[in-house]
């Protein structure tokens, strides 16, 4: 699991690639959230194109990410799921409960 950071209208968005599992993937986005949040960034954006697949661990990160970047008073948004993410979110029901974006135009704009 590799993440990248860029900088797009004051917004840090991480792009994961690879798998979100248990071990690595939920270790490596943890730490790229605190990261973003260390450096400053309230606003987070998380592009999972690069990502094939997520299990239980990668979905109660994503959880305790946006948990902890809400408790510092920023804001969390993920966009570009693949079908298999997307649908991993919605038999979990977080659909409802955190913002997702089709593009990552649209994530930026919503902040």
């Amino acid at each position: 699991m590799e993440i990248t950071a860029q900088h797009n209208q004051g917004v840090t968005v991480l792009y994961p690639k690879g798998r979100i599992t248990i071990g690595k993937g939920d270790v490596a986005l943890r730490e790229a959230v605190l990261g973003a949040l260390d450096a400053g960034g309230t606003k987070i954006l998380i592009n999972l194109k690069g990502v094939s697949t997520i299990d239980s661990s990668g979905i109660g990160e994503t959880v305790s990410a946006f948990t902890t970047v809400k408790k510092r008073g920023g804001d969390l948004k993920l966009c570009e799921l693949s079908s298999k993410v997307m649908d991993v979110l919605q038999v979990t029901q977080l659909i409802t409960v955190l913002d997702v974006f089709d593009s990552e135009q649209e994530a930026l704009d919503s902040f």
